[in-house]
């Protein structure tokens, strides 16, 4: 079908993936590396791993990379710097990373001497935009396969079909019809979409509160945060002035969390200490003590 020998593939293992992968080897019957970005989606990455060995990809060809630390200090608070905020009101949480994804993408088409790229973005959205031109902007020559973009098939029901016909795991999920509508999360956030919410009379349900709780539930009294600012970014919250360690209270009272960082916490060994916990729970909030601090200090 063309000159494509190798493709770098970003890869999640779950069922838009697993299939792509396999559409890869048969319509462009090249080799396939696969690319798994940990960007603290909370789940366990390496399941991703064992199913591309299953369907053929040489260990060496199967990338699972921890991308935490970069996403947050070279994306994300750079982002909230910015004041970027799309159409007025939605952050970016999910946009943000793609070109992370992107740039380590090229970086492996580098190692490897791949040919191409492959995303799993949909031909409806702005994914395949972001992931697109992210990539052009590294390396203006390489070839980008988008498979929503020539393949027929356009239905879940589809995917599911081809993957059953070809020996291709389905989590139970999916063949049970799965949850009312799609989620992506990592360390910023958790956007929700699809089915069940396209209706607008529809009410997010219950389960949907995973970081947080609903203002129903949440506790009927307030906390106190001392935050400091390190090199223009925020990076702690506790709950007393001076050095602190990360506080979390329980049942989600707070929502975000952001790393110690050497100025504030001595014991730890600066940004790769086991202690940072990259887990920026709402950003909104976040984004609000950026603004309240620039306008303090303005």
């Amino acid at each position: 079908m063309s000159d494509i020998k190798k493709v770098v593939l970003a890869y999640s293992g779950g069922l838009d993936t697993s299939v792509i992968l396999k559409w890869l080897q048969d319509v462009y019957q090249c080799e396939v590396v696969t690319f798994t970005a940990d960007l603290g989606q909370g789940e366990e990455l390496e399941p991703a791993r064992a199913k591309a060995l299953k369907a053929g990809i040489k260990p060496k060809n199967i990338y699972i990379d921890d991308v935490r630390e970069e996403f947050v200090r070279d994306f994300v608070f750079p982002m909230f710097r910015a004041n970027t905020v799309y159409e007025g009101e939605y952050l970016l949480g999910t946009s943000i990373a793609r070109p992370l994804i992107a740039k380590r993408l090229i970086e492996i088409v580098n190692e490897t001497g791949a040919d191409a790229i492959c995303h799993g973005a949909t031909g409806k959205g702005n994914d395949q935009v972001r992931f697109e031109l992210g990539a052009y902007a590294l390396k203006p020559g390489i070839k980008v396969i988008a498979p929503w973009r020539e393949w027929d098939l356009m239905s879940r029901e589809k995917l599911m079909a081809y993957a059953e016909k070809h020996g291709i795991e389905i989590d139970m999920k999916h063949k049970k019809g799965g949850s009312p509508y799609s989620m992506d999360a990592n360390l910023l956030h958790i956007s929700y979409e699809g089915r069940h919410l396209e209706d607008p009379a529809a009410e997010a349900e219950e389960s949907m509160w995973r970081w947080t709780v609903s203002p129903e539930k949440a506790p009927n009294k307030a906390e106190s945060a001392h935050i400091a600012r390190v090199a223009q970014q925020p990076c702690v919250i506790c709950d007393a002035p001076g050095p602190c360690e990360v506080h979390e209270p329980e049942q989600g009272l707070w929502s975000i969390a952001v790393p110690l960082c050497p100025a504030c916490h001595r014991g730890s060994d600066g940004w790769h200490g086991t202690r940072l916990r990259w887990k920026l729970r709402k950003m909104d909030e976040l984004k609000a003590i950026n603004r309240t601090w620039e306008r303090l200090n303005a």
